[in-house]
């Protein structure tokens, strides 16, 4: 791993490691990536191998628990997905974008650090090893379907093995490794019986696996030779969570928050009151738009008392926001806020012409409409 900057008065200035050497191994095991890094220089004592101005150095190192070598290390490469999924935003890009747009990540270490979901479909016996050795924990697993070869004409792998997805979570959980699930669910494709198997397969795994989210699929405007897949319209919403209550009842668990997590958009969609806000427990499932919008009216509601009743002259400001949370501004957040005297707030609702009309979240709002 190329070192990409030393720490004055460190342990590694003091060996002469200099920006653009090499850090190659740790105790005789090579360094892969900075998690490993992290992992494996916590020891007391350790042996380390650099590369320094091309020549190979070995140093015996004697440190206290908590030191560092005071180096930082080059970004590892980012694992590419192992598969082609009938519903995968990436591949619904229009052409023409920058090169990143196009990039399918499926890196467990991604999952780890930054919430990301992956299918482990790429994960061997090796990277599961790694996952428990090094406490990789909590990691966010998409599912989608629990059933065999549903899976395989789903996420369409890259070869035809049967990738055993069932095996691997046991295999974490009974190591103590944390879960998340997450099921992107189609009209008429992974949605009634197979909907209802997976739950019950992924279930069976609690408290490991800690919970599983379900969320509608997002489709763009461009799937030009893709899989057909029906839209989540509002009408799907609503037998969609008439079924939430009766499932969070089926699948219980022994904490006030459920298993199942419906995301926000089922809520909206189907003009469905969100559950009260300790619902959503720790709000570890925030970024998947799961207790979004009602963290956005909890933190309102909290710091109301700290808006002004007025201001001296008159002021404006400008919010833009997608489709999806048009009704929510309109009706809580606009009137809450012209409550302030010399204040005016425009609202713009911007339809994506970019990815189509279905596509209504904000976050996937381009430049180019907005302007």
């Amino acid at each position: 791993m190329k070192i990409t900057s030393v720490k004055k008065g460190s342990i590694a200035e003091e060996l002469g490691v200099k920006p653009g050497d090499q850090l190659l191994k740790i105790n005789s095991q090579r360094v892969r990536d900075d998690i490993d890094f992290r992992f494996k220089v916590t020891d007391e004592e350790i042996s380390v191998q650099f590369r320094i101005d091309g020549i190979l150095k070995d140093f015996d190192i004697e440190k206290d628990f908590d030191d560092d070598l005071g180096i930082e290390i080059e970004d590892f490469k980012i694992r590419s997905c192992a598969n082609d999924c009938i519903f995968c935003f990436v591949d619904q890009n229009p052409k023409g974008m920058r090169d990143g747009m196009y990039f399918r990540d499926g890196d467990f270490r991604l999952s780890y650090l930054h919430g990301h979901y992956v299918t482990m479909t790429n994960m061997g016996q090796k990277e599961l090893n790694r996952v428990v050795e090094q406490r990789l924990s909590p990691l966010f697993i998409s599912v989608h379907t629990t059933d065999a070869e549903l899976r395989k004409e789903v996420l369409l792998y890259k070869n035809d093995k049967i990738d055993h997805i069932l095996n691997k979570i046991k295999y974490l959980v009974d190591n103590n490794i944390e879960l998340h699930a997450q099921i992107v669910l189609m009209p008429g494709i992974n949605d009634g019986a197979h909907l209802l198997k997976s739950i019950e397969d992924l279930h069976s795994f609690y408290p490991g696996l800690n919970s599983l989210t379900i969320v509608p699929v997002g489709l763009t405007k461009h799937r030009e030779g893709l899989p057909k897949i029906d839209p989540v319209t509002s009408e799907y919403s609503r037998m969609m969570m008439k079924q939430q209550k009766s499932l969070s009842s089926k699948f219980s668990v022994d904490r006030v928050s459920p298993f199942i997590y419906f995301s926000d958009e089922w809520y909206i969609l189907s003009d469905t009151d969100f559950p009260p806000f300790d619902y959503y427990e720790s709000l570890d499932l925030i970024e998947n738009g799961v207790g979004q919008v009602p963290k956005l009216l909890y933190d309102l509601e909290s710091q109301k008392d700290r808006f002004p009743l007025k201001f001296e002259r008159p002021r404006e400001f400008s919010i833009v926001t997608g489709k999806l949370m048009e009704k929510t501004f309109k009706t809580i957040i606009i009137p809450f806020l012209e409550k302030i005297i010399n204040l005016k707030v425009h609202l713009y609702v911007i339809d994506n012409k970019f990815y189509g009309d279905v596509v209504t979240t904000s976050g996937l709002l381009t430049g180019r409409d907005i302007i």
